[in-house]
């Protein structure tokens, strides 16, 4: 069964399924764009590897907590000529027993994150990257600064940067715009930076199709990634593991709330 929401559904949101999601929309947009640039460019998903961990507070490295150092006895005392060692006065304390507890510490955790790369057949060289945001980009403070580093590389080469953001989790990545909106995309061209094209979009719109930069003279393909995304929400079966009765993760505001219900009322998909 298919979605009724017009584009994205907020649904898919969830970091279980957005995980699914993510590597459906991978696969998807590479079969679709194929035979469009067949043969001159091959589109090749990539991946990143990021290593984060829970926040610790690390003390300096090289200050010791506990400093052990051999005590100091007085000098020996003379007394007529004889020499005559005092020893400390040593008093000794039973303390108690204390158990150990099992504790968990935090972890690296490791997360792969897949991406497109269009390839020049002639010469081998990336022409365009489509990166599809996680939520591991927008949210984890390590994450955001290994892609912002890798983002920084893009925008200042000679490669076409497709950037797709489908969800509302996170700060958006830094562009010149004070608009609200749920979700975008944006098309960044070598040639024409540090100008870019964006697209805006809510939960009520259609993911808008977008042109996809390649080499000059080329004709650029319109990737239709609204059907994308409803195609792989059908083949994925992912119907099967939403509970549409309740509020999406994150939750909708109030008025789009009340439209997704009558959105959902309508489609027969929520139970009450």
């Amino acid at each position: 069964m298919k979605s009724h929401f017009p584009g994205m559904d907020p649904y898919l949101e969830r970091p279980n399924l957005w995980k699914e999601l993510h590597t459906d929309l991978i696969s998807g947009i590479r079969k679709f764009l194929t035979p469009l640039l067949f043969p001159h460019y091959r589109v090749a998903i990539e991946q990143n590897t990021y290593i984060t961990s829970s926040p610790i507070k690390r003390k300096q490295v090289g200050i010791p907590d506990v400093l052990l150092v051999s005590p100091k006895y007085p000098p020996p005392m003379s007394m007529g000529g004889t020499a005559i060692a005092i020893a400390p006065t040593v008093t000794t304390t039973i303390a108690p027993t204390i158990d150990p507890l099992t504790i968990k510490i935090p972890m690296p955790k490791e997360t792969i994150h897949r991406l497109l790369e269009i390839r020049s057949v002639g010469t081998k060289e990336v022409v365009t990257v489509i990166e599809i945001l996680s939520p591991v980009n927008k949210v984890n403070r390590e994450g955001r600064k290994m892609y912002m580093k890798k983002r920084r590389k893009i925008l200042g080469s000679w490669t076409h940067l497709v950037e797709i953001d489908l969800l509302r989790v996170g700060n958006p990545m830094p562009m010149d715009t004070n608009q609200e909106n749920h979700y975008r995309t944006l098309i960044s061209r070598h040639d024409d930076r540090p100008y870019a094209k964006v697209y805006l979009f809510s939960v009520r719109d259609h993911i808008p199709d977008i042109p996809i930069p390649l080499l000059e003279g080329d004709s650029e393909p319109m990737l239709k990634l609204n059907d994308i995304l409803h195609e792989a929400y059908i083949n994925g079966g992912y119907i099967l593991d939403i509970d549409y009765n309740q509020q999406p993760s994150p939750p909708l505001d109030d008025e789009d709330w009340a439209w997704a219900k009558q959105v959902l009322g309508a489609s027969k998909l929520a139970l009450t």
